[in-house]
């Protein structure tokens, strides 16, 4: 066994240490700290608290705070209500049919907001098309349902429940049968044995669920533009967006402060979850097994109905009314043949200029920032599993860097990359401000962790041992990690690839204040269709992004036979 002091890092180990430690903390790391450093210059030139008590005195930003916290808190309850439910159906229990449920649970997750919000809008609407053709629709007038705090919170909820969902179940999964084992021989039925044991020992991941949850509404654009705008419910997402699109870089002080609040609330809650779930933890002795499969008896069919008609009316109604809308001439007339045309889906895809850059700009950036992921995680993971001592602990720097940016609302990550790029760069004179290397660049940061945590799966299961006869055979850093470590975690690495293609490719929030005339993306254009009133055709562009998310989830399926468990989060 070698000692943590074995083989000291030289030559191209050393430094692609550096490189990629360096290169990681110029993506994640400069950034933000740029943005606080600009956004807490006092007049004096000094860091000050002083600018963030002026913006925090402003009503507008009192309003918006609020708005932000009291949406992101409702929906994160409920999130984590419907999550939690989820879980336990299909974690404990023996419900049929499971992959596909777990499947169509996860959808909503890859779906972009911003076309969640779109669908509803319009599956709900007096202008339905579904609704209309069933006479339910609202009267003519009638307010529209989803435009409100109720229906915010409703989506937000929707669209973060997976996530809920995911930590959940994967807590589940670790559990030691023995302890369930124990609790049924000593009489308990299955709802003692959830509530004093399962929900117990369950603690630290719904408290996990709950704080993702509200983070991701928290800064969640999409569905806070779509529908809070409509609804005069403005949260801080959009005042950010508002004020950067209303004045221009003029005001990157003023929205710099207000992301600076938003990062504050959201690390100051991912802190709290660190320091309660230290609390929380219970040490459990035995190993993970099986799940669970309680037999529901009689109640095995209600269960199963239950929850399909739960997916049915989440998945199902929105989708057929964004379908239906696509396919209409104008937005409004009664579903019927002579209304019908496939002339939005001929406009953007064959007429409209914008439309077709959109799609090639989104397709090139997603599937480059996937490759560089790709690549950066294979590195760092190296030095993260593999290495020990000042090795490991540069490189856990980098990856906490990396979740940091992760966990950041994408719009901070924004304004914080326009003060980085604004200027040209130095030495090269080079501006990446207006153009499609910053959205790259980005993608790069604000996604890496998805990659990262995929390969640190797979790296998990490499004996290190195969490294050390490697090494002792001769072979330099640069051969080892193309001939023994490369190919064992490629699978999964291609698998946060594909996840990372899936986010970026779909995604409005990062986006929404980097693009710019000739550097459009589908979510940009999708949310800007739908802000100007072109209803049909950001129906027939969602259709299609929702159809290309699927076709790539279930090209993800085919490589679940060569990847580690885990690595495909809806694959047992």
């Amino acid at each position: 066994m070698r000692s943590p002091s074995a083989f000291a890092i030289a030559g191209g180990e050393g430094f692609s240490l550096a490189a990629v430690a360096v290169l990681v903390t110029l993506l994640c790391g400069v950034p933000l700290a740029l943005l606080f450093a600009i956004g807490l210059t006092g007049e004096g030139g000094g860091l000050s608290l002083s600018p963030l008590a002026d913006t925090l005195a402003s009503r507008s930003v009192q309003r918006a705070l609020w708005n932000s916290l009291e949406s992101s808190f409702l929906s994160a309850c409920l999130a984590t209500a419907l999550g939690t439910v989820l879980a336990l159906a299909l974690g404990l229990t023996n419900v049929r049919a499971k992959a596909p449920l777990v499947f169509l649970i996860l959808l909503p997750m890859m779906i972009p907001p911003h076309v969640t919000a779109i669908a509803w809008s319009q599956a709900l609407g007096p202008a339905s098309p579904v609704l209309q053709a069933l006479g339910l629709a609202p009267a003519a007038g009638a307010p529209h349902p989803v435009y409100s705090l109720t229906g915010l919170v409703a989506l937000l909820s929707f669209q973060h429940m997976p996530i809920v969902f995911l930590v959940v179940r994967a807590g589940l999964r670790a559990f030691p049968r023995e302890l369930s084992d124990a609790a049924r021989v000593s009489g308990a039925r299955a709802p003692r044995l959830l509530w004093r044991i399962t929900l117990p020992l369950l603690a630290p991941s719904l408290l996990a669920g709950f704080v993702l949850a509200f983070v991701s509404a928290l800064g969640n654009f999409g569905i806070n533009a779509l529908i809070g705008i409509p609804a005069r419910y403005t949260t801080l997402p959009v005042l950010i967006w508002r004020r950067l699109a209303g004045y221009g870089p003029s005001v990157l002080g003023d929205v710099a402060l207000i992301s600076i609040l938003l990062g504050i609330v959201t690390l100051g809650l991912v802190g709290i979850q660190v320091l309660l779930q230290r609390r929380l933890r219970n040490a459990l002795v035995g190993l993970p097994q099986q799940p669970l499969a309680v037999d529901l008896g009689r109640a095995r069919l209600p269960v199963e109905a239950t929850v399909w008609l739960l997916l049915a009316a989440t998945l199902l109604l929105p989708a057929l009314s964004l379908f239906a809308t696509s396919l209409m001439r104008t937005y409004g007339l009664p579903l019927v043949a002579s209304s019908l045309t496939l002339e939005n889906y001929a406009e953007i895809l064959f007429r409209q200029a914008v439309t077709l850059r959109a799609f090639a700009n989104s397709t090139a950036a997603a599937a480059l920032a996937a490759l560089l992921i790709a690549a950066l995680s294979i590195l760092l993971g190296y030095f993260l599993a593999m290495r020990r001592g000042a090795a490991r602990r540069i490189a856990g720097l980098a990856a906490a860097q990396a979740d940091v940016a992760y966990a950041v609302p994408g719009l901070v990550m924004s304004i914080a990359f326009i003060l980085m790029f604004l200027r040209p760069l130095p030495v090269l004179g080079v501006s990446l401000y207006g153009t499609m290397a910053i959205i790259l660049v980005a993608y790069v940061a604000v996604f890496l962790a998805i990659g990262l945590n995929a390969v640190m799966a797979a790296y998990m299961q490499v004996d290190a041992s195969l490294d050390d006869a490697a090494r002792v055979s001769g072979a330099g850093f640069f051969r080892r990690l193309y001939r023994v470590h490369a190919p064992l975690v490629a699978p999964a690495a291609a698998s946060g690839a594909i996840l990372v293609f899936l986010t970026s490719y779909n995604e409005v929030t990062v986006s929404a204040l980097l693009w710019s005339a000739g550097n459009e993306t589908i979510g940009t254009t999708i949310f800007n269709y739908e802000d100007g009133g072109y209803t049909t055709l950001a129906a027939a562009m969602s259709s299609v992004t929702v159809a290309a998310t699927v076709l790539v989830m279930l090209a993800v399926n085919a490589l679940a036979r060569h990847v580690p468990a885990g690595a495909i989060p809806w694959k047992d």
